[in-house]
């Protein structure tokens, strides 16, 4: 049987650790050297993920490296930059705090990041993305200010310490007993007085790590859209290029009604993209077999506002065999997710599974998606931009709604 792992041999382990084994670039090429665009180099996008012991931090990263997968990212690990031990506190590494501000070299971290920013390859290539994932990336301001974005993964302290013992116990060898100790003695007290004060400093905070894919989602959104900046001197995407468009206050009703109309294509043809669907075979002008899809028939498709009415009054009726069917659900603008969800809940009073729900709207505010999603977590929605700037007071919220019929008879006509 292999030896019971002790503390001391945890913590030499740590102190053992090379410096930039945390580095990894999952998505860099080997040929890419540097970061440039026609108006020359250009720095990437650095975020920085904390929060305390088996939050979930790594699980978040990895999920948004997962969505991220045509862009370069780079991740680099705090714990990769302990700095060495004098022989003084080798001779007591059981009583030394790896969970302290003190244990970590952090000039080598600042210059490793420095580097990265600048487009120089420390031991991986240029990236555009890099993550800084650690429970004391926010402790020190210096390197708070290389940061571009700073999220906060906060989880349960009960929840964080099972994970610890179970984590400890089977990927370190640790015993119950040994796991306590260290997290009584080093780990709660580091949390409470460096981690959690840190969570201030975070512009971005997710309950619950890994499981909250709405805010990973989110997170993933405002990425691609700030990368998508980076690049825009060669490339600008064709739904921004027609939001851009049709927020112009100067833009007239007819031109208004023809861009949003080309946007509600792609948002209905993805919805449709949803659907169940089948394997069929056909057979060509030329009399060969063609193998396709057929998709499923049994569909309906409801403004939203049908459904709010069918909700008050008794004299709006949905289909009697609706809840044999998938539900196309429109609306302009998810703004606060109020009628959304009173609509979404009366179609699943109705018998309606949620997954068969997909709720397609032109433009939607954060709030509203998280409303939406966290009380139907099953149901898929479809949107052509996040707003992050929609209220009754603004611009263009005020022209969504003033032409918010018209859009919806245009997404009907889709169908």
């Amino acid at each position: 049987m292999p030896k019971e792992k002790t503390s001391i041999d945890y913590v030499l382990e740590k102190a053992s650790r090379p410096h930039f084994s945390g580095l990894r670039s999952p998505t860099a090429t080997a040929t890419s050297t540097a970061l440039s665009d026609a108006n020359g180099p250009r720095q990437p996008f650095v975020m920085g993920v904390s929060g305390g012991t088996a939050s979930g931090k790594t699980t978040v990263c990895d999920m948004i490296i997962q969505q991220l997968h045509d862009h370069r990212v780079v991740l680099a690990n705090q714990d990769s930059f302990y700095r060495g031990l004098t022989t003084e506190e080798l001779k007591r590494v059981h009583e030394y705090n790896f969970d302290n501000p003190d244990a970590f070299d952090t000039e080598q971290l600042l210059g490793c990041i420095e580097k990265l920013k600048d487009g120089q390859s420390v031991q991986v290539n240029a990236s555009d993305d890099i993550i800084l994932e650690g429970i004391l990336v926010f402790h020190d301001q210096c390197v708070r200010n290389l940061m571009n974005m700073k999220i906060f993964v906060d989880t349960d302290a009960d929840v964080r310490l099972a994970r610890r013992i179970r984590r400890d116990m089977v990927e370190r060898g640790r015993d119950v007993s040994s796991v306590l100790e260290q997290y009584a003695k080093f780990v709660k007290p580091a949390f409470d007085g460096f981690v959690l004060p840190s969570k201030k400093y975070a512009n971005v905070i997710i309950p619950r790590g890994g499981e909250n894919h709405v805010a990973i989602d989110l997170i993933v959104q405002h990425l691609r859209t700030k990368l998508g900046q980076h690049d825009s001197a060669k490339y600008i995407p064709m739904h921004i290029g027609m939001h851009t468009l049709i927020r112009d206050r100067e833009i007239s009703k007819h031109d208004f009604v023809f861009y949003s109309d080309r946007l509600i294509r792609l948002v209905v043809e993805h919805g449709l993209g949803h659907f169940p669907f089948t394997e069929k075979q056909v057979i060509t002008p030329t009399a060969s077999v063609y193998t396709g899809v057929d998709f499923a028939k049994s569909c309906v498709v409801f403004p939203l506002f049908e459904v709010v009415k069918a909700w008050k009054t008794p004299y709006v009726h949905l289909p009697k065999d609706i809840s044999e069917r998938h539900v196309l659900l429109l609306d302009l603008v998810l703004a606060t997710g109020n009628s959304a969800n009173h609509a979404i809940e009366l179609l699943v009073q109705k018998g309606v599974p949620e997954s068969h729900i997909i709720f397609l709207n032109l433009v939607s505010a954060p709030e509203g998606i998280h409303c939406v999603c966290k009380r139907f977590p099953s149901l898929k929605v479809v949107t052509s931009e996040i707003d992050v700037a929609l209220n009754g007071e603004s611009v263009s919220y005020q022209v969504w709604v003033s032409l918010e019929i018209d859009i919806l008879v245009l997404m009907i006509d889709q169908l």
